[in-house]
């Protein structure tokens, strides 16, 4: 085949067609318009990006084009990986419908964009997503908003912000009854709550995670809670680095209990031996954190009271 026509072929192909057809489905809900999840049974994730064009593993370092996708779910070489994707000429993927917000916000910086927003109160939006569909606690809520951590984002949303090392916002996670995802033209850094300075660093995969073991362990002082936001792009690298490099730290892979998080919990221990830092696995028992603090709250929302007098 003439290098043109192999060409052709790459930009014609997106990768969802090369996944669709073997069998995998997009996982909507962690989704978002830049990255789309895809996955295949219970532990196999493809991850597309660059409009459809590119694809990565976040299990493994594997990435690249529609050829080398079609290799990594089993062709034997380029050649069968080209006969692969040659033979989905035609085939449409699943078009994906995005919800849009109603109300599109004006082009300012990602730190005015946070500030216009007001963070949550009892009863608002946000707070009742945060306390009665993710069961955390009202005191951590308070001390989340009191360290500018949180905003109300749109149609009963949270954000929650991630910052540099000097603590400017950079971007934020957003989640709701019905979205998740980054914010636009933001960067993922880190979300940080607790003190700045602990030299105990629980890394979890998600901000509402991370809030849940916060609540969990009852705020401990000594320890910073923080979130990658469900990747691990150089920055976050870089960031988790920088808090490991400061002496006597100890890195807590607070990550899921599932393959990704295992992933992630094998790069943070080998982070850990790179830089001198202690490690630590800290797992819970059901997927993640807030599975657990649910099933914290209700059982301590069934104990009767004990009578008075």
């Amino acid at each position: 085949m003439e290098k043109r026509d192999i060409e052709a072929l790459r930009e014609r192909i997106p990768c969802a067609a090369v996944l669709e057809k073997a069998g995998f489905a997009v996982d909507l809900k962690e989704s978002t318009r830049k990255a789309v999840k895809y996955r295949r049974g219970a532990s196999e994730i493809v991850i597309v990006i660059h409009g459809g064009r590119g694809w990565f593993d976040p299990l493994s370092d594997a990435k690249g084009d529609v050829f080398s996708l079609a290799v990594h779910l089993g062709a034997d070489d380029f050649a069968e990986a080209l006969k692969a994707v040659g033979e989905l000429v035609g085939f449409v993927p699943t078009q994906l419908e995005w919800r849009r917000s109603a109300r599109q916000l004006p082009a300012s910086t990602v730190a005015n964009r946070w500030t216009w927003r007001l963070p949550p109160r009892p009863g608002s939006s946000a707070w009742r997503y945060l306390t009665q569909a993710r069961a955390i606690p009202d005191h951590v809520i308070e001390r989340a908003v009191g360290a500018d951590r949180l905003r109300e984002g749109p149609h009963g949303s949270m954000w929650a912000a991630h910052t540099d090392e000097a603590g400017a916002v950079v971007g934020w996670e957003e989640r709701g009854p019905e979205w998740r995802g980054f914010a636009s033209g933001g960067a993922k850094r880190l979300f940080r709550f607790g003190p700045v300075d602990a030299r105990r660093v629980c890394v979890t995969e998600a901000a509402i995670d991370a809030l849940s073991l916060a609540a969990i362990e009852v705020l401990r002082p000594d320890t910073l809670y923080v979130s990658t936001g469900g990747g691990w792009s150089s920055a976050t690298d870089s960031a988790i680095r920088a808090l490991a490099e400061r002496g006597d730290t100890t890195l807590v892979a607070a990550t899921d209990h599932n393959r990704q998080g295992e992933a992630f919990a094998a790069r943070l221990r080998a982070l850990a031996q790179a830089t001198g830092a202690a490690y630590a696995r800290a797992q819970p028992r059901g997927v993640d954190w807030n599975e657990d603090l649910a099933g914290l709250m209700r059982r301590w929302a069934s104990e009767p009271v004990a009578a008075s007098g």
